[in-house]
Formats: structure tokens, sequence, C-alpha cells
């Protein structure tokens, strides 16, 4: 009987420890894969009004949770962030007016080229073939 319950002490502990390093891989893998696609998403929302810089710092906050390189790049984004807002403060309203102009030219062709606009003309019954989007996925 000795013997026995010595075997399964043993099993016991080396489950426990397995079960340890896979609760810890998994949360690794999801960590990773919530992050890395929360990162995706903050990426493409930076040109466009809204949250796309928060998305971006709070997915790299996700992601230093457990990868050390992510707490290196949040801090280096960061910092980068900051000097650009300073920087762009600094300028003249010239300068200030033409960036956001350019913005949004960048949002106003991006909503053009994912057919937004043609999807409202759509929905308003609006025959405006220039508003649909050049691209071949949205033909109709």
């Amino acid at each position: 009987m000795r013997e026995f319950e010595k075997k399964l002490n043993t099993s016991r502990i080396w489950y426990a420890k397995y079960m340890d390093a896979a609760k810890r891989h998994g949360k690794k893998v999801v960590v990773g894969l919530a992050g890395g696609l929360l990162l995706v998403v903050g990426v493409v929302a930076i040109p466009y009004p809204g949250p796309g810089w928060l998305i971006v710092f709070a997915a790299l906050a996700i992601l230093a949770t457990e990868f050390e390189w992510a707490g290196r790049i949040l801090h280096f984004a960061k910092g980068k962030y900051d000097a650009w807002q300073h920087w762009l403060a600094a300028q003249s309203a010239v300068v200030r007016a033409l960036f956001w102009c350019a913005t949004a030219i960048v949002v106003v062709l991006t909503v053009w080229l994912l057919n937004g606009y043609g999807f409202m003309c759509d929905i308003l019954g609006l025959d405006w073939p220039w508003a649909h989007s050049p691209l071949p996925i949205f033909a109709r």
C-alpha cells in the first residue's frame, strides 16, 4: 500500500506541475492572440477620428502582461507619441491646419475606397455612381 501511495503522490505532483505549465502557456497564447488582434485594429484606426492610439496602447499593455518586448515597445511608443504631440502643438496654425486637412483627406478616401458612400447611396436610393468605390470587390 505504501508503494501505491508514493506513486500516487508522485503522479499528483507531476500532474500539478504539468497543469500549471499548460495554464501558463494557454494564457500566453490567449493574451498573444487577443492583444495581437487588438493591436491590428488599433493600427488600422490610427488615422481616423477616434481612439486609434488608445487602442494601440491598450493592446501593447495587454501584450506586456505576458511579453517583455511588448513592454519595451509600449514605453518607446508612448515617448514618441508624446514627442509628436508636443511637436505638433508647437507648430504654427498653418502647419496644424495642413495636418488636419491631410488627416481628413485620408479618412474621406478610405471611406470612399471601402464603399461607405456607395453603401449610403444605396440605402438612400440615390443614383450617384461616383460615390461608389472603384475597387472591384465592391462592384455592383
